[in-house]
């Protein structure tokens, strides 16, 4: 039998870097049944992880970005390997030394992009408030109710506008006092993090902060998923705490109160597909799902895989901006699951998703004419 050597320098530098978790797994192998990945391609997070407790990981390889981080292995593992902190703790090496497979080198365009005008796309930074041009939209000012930040994708993404309008039209049919930043406000920095460069997360985090504080903000109003958890989980790190709230129970706690009206009916079967980052990581599960009941003749219906075993989309762990090659795109099965459930709408409540669904809708065969891509934001403002 060959006997390994540990790297006792490389191993140090993980945990350093915030992968000591590596050491608490016993090789069940659990991880590797939940994961994702392999129903589209064979991957194995227990190797992943066992070459980490060696120091035998090779930051060269495309495996140790393939991680979506969508929580569902952690869910299961019993002796808390804490897989994301610790998967990202490998990418962190990797980022520092400047090492990027040829999938995953989009990454530093992003970095790039966001250190010169705060948004992964290199927009202006001046413009990221013309989404709202020609709505009833007003800066913030202290004293309003909420600050929404839309995030960089309806900011600046042509078909994520239309969800950042749409949320528009349903706070002012409400009555809702809120105001936007514009350029003062910046990417969250969630995914950038989880690429593993902490330090423009930091920046980007106390840019935020900065702005928020200075304009007098309590509470925010998130479209994101990711920037919930960012400004929930990550940013009370910078010991400072904001009420935050995603729009979906922003929209269900209006619903109830009898401030939104839902007149207009929209009689389609929808399933609606649980984001990671506000199912299974913030246990936000059922208000989008109420807001939905709400909306008169629409037929919600459950996909087989749902709730906190929802199947990821693929855009999470910054892999939104990586290359994956066709047959091996989570939202390619997840839209089938949609249709196979009988739905002619799959809705959902996150940038990311709608991003990575609206992709798969127009590269079926039938071109997408088969099913919808719906924002839930989009089908409350139809039936206002």
């Amino acid at each position: 039998m060959e006997m390994v050597t540990p790297f006792k320098e490389i191993i140090d530098a993980i945990k350093a870097s915030g992968g000591d978790g590596f050491k608490h797994c016993y090789q069940c192998g659990l991880c590797d049944t939940v994961c994702p990945w392999n129903r589209v391609r064979n991957f194995s997070m227990r190797k992943l992880v066992r070459e980490a407790s060696f120091g035998l990981t090779e930051i060269e390889s495309e495996d140790i970005w393939r991680c979506t981080t969508c929580g569902k292995c952690p869910q299961v593992c019993p002796r808390d390997v804490r897989q994301i902190e610790s998967g990202v703790a490998l990418r962190r090496i990797a980022t520092e030394y400047d090492v990027f497979p040829h999938s995953v080198q989009p990454i530093r365009v992003v970095a790039a992009n966001l250190r010169a005008e705060g948004n992964p796309f290199g927009e202006e930074r001046a413009k990221r408030g013309k989404w709202a041009d020609g709505l009833e939209v007003k800066p913030f000012t202290e004293g309003m109710e909420f600050v929404y930040m839309p995030v960089c994708y309806l900011a600046y993404d042509p078909r994520a506008k239309k969800i950042a309008r749409a949320t528009v039209e349903i706070l002012n049919k409400a009555g809702v006092d809120f105001g936007i930043l514009g350029p003062a406000e910046s990417c969250c920095g969630e995914s950038i993090r989880k690429t593993g460069d902490e330090a423009l997360f930091k920046a980007l985090a106390r840019q935020n902060i900065r702005a928020l504080i200075d304009h007098g903000v309590k509470k925010v109003l998130v479209s994101s998923p990711h920037c919930f958890h960012s400004y929930t989980r990550e940013y009370p790190e910078f010991m400072v705490h904001f009420e935050v709230v995603h729009i979906s129970q922003l929209i269900h706690s209006l619903v109830a109160a009898g401030r939104l009206l839902l007149k207009t009916g929209y009689a389609k079967t929808v399933s609606y597909h649980d984001p990671c980052y506000l199912g299974r990581h913030n246990g936000v599960y059922d208000e989008p799902r109420e807001a939905l009941k709400s909306v008169p003749g629409l037929q919600l219906k459950e996909m087989p895989e749902s709730r906190k075993n929802s199947f990821c989309c693929g855009g999470g762990g910054g892999r939104i901006w990586m290359e994956t090659p066709k047959g091996e795109r989570f939202s390619d099965l997840r839209l089938a699951q949609s249709v196979d459930a009988g739905a002619e709408v799959l809705a959902t409540a996150c940038p990311y998703c709608i991003t990575n669904f609206e992709d798969s809708r127009l590269n079926r065969p039938d071109g997408g004419a088969g099913i919808e891509v719906k924002d839930i934001t989009e089908i409350i403002r139809d039936a206002l």
